[in-house]
Parts: C-alpha cells; structure tokens; sequence
C-alpha cells in the first residue's frame, strides 16, 4: 500500500523552469522570471493603472471610465489567457499560460481588480460624506425652521 503522503507529494505539480514544487501562490510567484520585457511592462502597466486611480479620485467621470475599463480588461482575461497561451513563443521563454488561468489571474486580474476595489471605496466614502453633508443641511433647515416659528 502506498504512504498517502508520497501520493500526496506526487500530485504538487512541478514548474519546467525552476524544478521547485509549486506548493503556494508564493513559491509559483518566486518561479516566475520577472526580468521578462513583457513581465515588466504588465508590473509597469499595473503601476500606471494604480497611479491613474488614485489621481482621478477627484475627478468622477474619469474614474467611471477607468473603472470600466479595467473590469473589461478583467472580462477579458480568459480570451487573453487563450491568445497568449498560443502564441507564447513570440514573447515569452516560458509556457505561463495554464488552461485553469491562474497565472493570468494572479499577475493580470488581481492587481486590476484591487483598483477597482478601491475605486469602490472611494465612491462609498463620496456617497456617504454625501449623505452626511445632506442630512447636516436638513437638521439646518429644520433647526431654521423652528426658531422662525418661535418667534412668529
């Protein structure tokens, strides 16, 4: 009978350009080559996108649109995973592109949903300063209100 744990060792697949077990995000992260041209324009890309963020939080029309933006591109993850995966050799030394999508969704659709995390809490927080500025007019208004009834 087999020891469960060295079956369990076996199905840990093995990346083909370090021979390190894949055994976390992290050690798949650190078996990646990031000094790849294409690697560091994706990390350059994810560093305007972050940059783009946070200077349009003033400016609400902007950020809807680099909002949409960014949740199309993450749509659009899985037809980019298909076309990068046939054509890999034209850009890339190694095969990054599983049919499960994970590298694409680590290093493409993480980071550009984190944006758009925050881009939500930026309009949860206008939303409820709104509401805050709104309600404090309106106890104004009422407080006006009472005292020119008092003294009528």
């Amino acid at each position: 009978m087999a020891d469960p744990k060295a079956q369990n060792m076996s199905s840990i697949p093995i990346d083909g350009f370090s021979n390190l077990r894949i055994t976390s995000i992290w050690t798949f992260l650190l078996s990646v080559q990031w000094s790849e041209p294409w690697l560091i324009g994706l990390v350059s890309f994810h560093f305007v996108c972050l940059f783009v963020t946070l200077v349009t939080c003033k400016f609400y029309k902007a950020q809807i649109c680099h909002f949409l933006l960014m949740a199309g591109l993450v749509y659009s993850a899985e037809y980019l995973n298909e076309l990068a995966a046939m054509n890999w050799r034209s850009f890339s030394n190694f095969q990054y592109f599983d049919s499960k999508g994970m590298f694409i969704s680590l290093v493409f659709s993480i980071p550009l949903l984190m944006n758009t995390v925050i881009i939500v809490m930026v309009w949860v927080y206008r939303t409820f300063s709104t509401m805050t500025e709104l309600k404090t007019l309106q106890l104004k208004k009422k407080m006006h209100r009472q005292k020119r009834e008092k003294t009528d």
